[in-house]
């Protein structure tokens, strides 16, 4: 387990490395800009996926990432 600090500054390590310095601080203000609904979002983000395709992507992405 790790801290809330170490958390948040993975959080903020993978933003920068995935979208750059400019584009992470625009995510994050726009994050904080809107009412959020993380539950919301998240049962969107992959309603157009079935489980099995779900659980193979993360089996390879894990393989990828080992």
């Amino acid at each position: 387990m790790i801290t809330d600090t170490e958390l948040k500054i993975k959080g903020l390590d993978a933003l920068v490395k995935e979208l750059g310095d400019v584009l992470a601080e625009k995510f994050i203000s726009l994050i904080l800009k809107e009412p959020f609904d993380y539950t919301k979002w998240q049962r969107q983000l992959f309603a157009d996926k079935d489980i099995l395709t779900l659980s193979k992507n993360a089996m390879d992405d894990r393989l990828k990432n080992q």
